[in-house]
């Protein structure tokens, strides 16, 4: 007799179906299993028998075989735990066999027979309810996979004795609810900076439409903290943008007890991360910072101190919003679709271009510096702008300056319009920034004036293509912050400046 449950493997944050098949029968004594497992999953034969005895439930002496059906399909994780023993159960009739065919299945199990949480809950209960199954998890996630609809039936126990009551009728389960992260306000608001008037007036631009930024100014200047108080302006996630960073999140196993939280995403990496670290890989092939800040910001402090290889890895994340982790037997592909914020000093002692100061290596130290940020990477930046050192003046300032939620307003009004403008237009799109070269150049049409300008601008400026469409897209975001239903001159005069006012001597040569 064959005994059957179901469980999953991941591939991304998609969940495919896996059929886990336990036989006992006559043979050597033996407990193997087949079926592509990795070291975590080959394992998981002495967690199982540890676990059942624990449970009270020996193990027969006869031929055990577990085999992991597609058996061409790489198994990894400790997730199968919990599948493997509850189909041991079923195949000596514990467990009625008939109840479990209905569930998908997922944990890892201790010695003790107790169940531990595991990465991917919540893609799991998507692809259960899409199977029209239920599913069983561990207690701890629970309120992660209640979110994937009212009307899956999710068993959420705390060990395997807890399952078998459950199903003998002697202590039903009951539904877990959904869990809620209330984030705290320690981001800071934009009213605690004083002056860098420019920099906030920039920063109010890329919230509104989605933009990228790079901040270039001494140590000190407020760079870091600026970009900390970005996401203060952001609206909270859509429903949709909250199931897409979700699902990220819990294939990575960054959801805290299993809540999901409205805020969006602030990812800041140091800079001696690697490549598999940002973009995502490794042995089981994770996603990295760009996938984790799906939806909200990536923040890289001292960029050119990041490896020139790892900050060209973004340019596919940025410009497709997607990242693809191609291996030899399989590709994976994760949503990256982040607005990224970049900051670096004018050279590597920091001082190069500030008044009363001078860079001990002259224009050298600079353009060594800046030239480890490539073109093509600097070209994907819509909005770059120099952040001088604060003066006295504006510290000792009486008063504070504009709030986060007076600026938010603003923010929330421009993309209100460009929401509505997409929609007419029957694009999938939420900003400016994720706008396609054909559309933007349909909907953000300059006037005449507007159009000289821009046709000035391009030749002296030498845009790419890349750039031409993006001081449109910015010059887009400007008008939707006026009010203005066309791209007047005044607009595409502030996008260029933000296009031209690098602080980067040697990129721009």
């Amino acid at each position: 007799m064959v005994s059957r449950v179901s469980t999953i493997a991941f591939r991304g944050i998609e969940a495919v179906p896996v059929d886990v098949q336990v036989h006992i029968g006559p043979g050597a004594v033996r407990f193997n299993i087949v079926g592509l497992p990795d070291k975590a999953v080959g394992e998981s034969r002495e967690r199982v028998e540890a676990a059942l005895i624990a449970s009270g439930l020996a193990l027969p002496h006869k031929r055990i075989t577990v085999n992991l059906a597609p058996a061409d399909l790489p198994k990894e994780g400790s997730h199968y735990d919990l599948p493997i023993a509850l189909a041991l159960m079923a195949a000596l009739g514990v467990l009625p066999a008939d109840q479990m065919a209905q569930y998908v299945v997922l944990g890892e199990l201790s010695l003790d027979g107790t169940i531990a949480p595991v990465a991917g809950a919540l893609p799991a209960a998507i692809g259960a309810n899409t199977a029209g199954k239920g599913l069983i998890c561990p207690h701890a996630s629970g309120p992660e996979a209640a979110w994937a609809g009212q009307d899956l039936d999710i068993l959420a126990p705390r060990s395997l004795i807890a399952v078998a009551n459950h199903f003998k009728g002697t202590q039903v389960l009951s539904r877990p609810e959904p869990g809620i992260r209330v984030d705290s306000a320690a981001a800071g608001d934009f009213s605690e900076i004083r002056g860098q008037e420019t920099a906030k007036r920039a920063l109010e631009i890329a919230a509104a439409g989605g933009h990228n930024v790079l901040m270039v100014g001494p140590p000190g200047s407020g760079k870091s903290m600026l970009a900390s108080r970005l996401p203060s302006l952001l609206p909270p996630l859509s429903p949709r943008e909250l199931l897409e960073v979700s699902m990220i999140a819990s294939i990575a196993g960054e959801l805290a007890e299993g809540k999901l939280s409205a805020a969006r995403p602030f990812r800041a990496p140091h800079h001696s991360a690697s490549m598999a670290a940002l973009v995502g890989g490794g042995l089981r092939a994770r996603p990295g910072e760009v996938s984790l800040a799906h939806n909200g910001i990536l923040f890289l402090d001292e960029l050119p101190e990041f490896s020139p290889q790892v900050l060209d890895s973004l340019r596919q994340p940025l410009e497709t919003g997607e990242t693809v982790i191609a291996r030899a037997n399989h590709r994976i592909s994760y949503p990256s679709r982040v607005q990224l914020v970049a900051a670096m000093n004018p050279c590597r002692c920091g001082h190069a271009g500030e008044p009363g100061m001078t860079c001990r290596r002259g224009a050298r130290c600079a353009a060594d510096y800046q030239a480890r940020v490539s073109g093509p990477f600097l070209d994907r930046i819509d909005l770059r702008i120099e952040v001088p050192a604060v003066s006295a003046v504006d510290l000792i300032r009486p008063g504070e300056s504009e709030s986060s939620a007076s600026i938010r307003s603003r923010v929330e009004t421009a993309r209100q319009r460009q929401e509505t403008r997409f929609l007419e237009a029957g694009e999938a799109v939420m900003t400016n920034a994720q706008a396609g070269a054909r559309l933007i150049e349909t909907l953000a049409r300059p006037d005449k004036a507007a159009q000289t300008l821009l046709r000035e601008a391009a030749e002296s400026f030498r845009l790419s293509a890349r750039g031409y469409h993006r001081v449109l897209k910015v010059a887009r975001t400007i008008a939707d912050l006026d009010g203005a239903d066309t791209i007047g001159r005044v607009h595409l005069a502030e996008a260029l400046a933000y296009r031209a006012n690098t602080g980067l001597s040697a990129l721009a040569a």
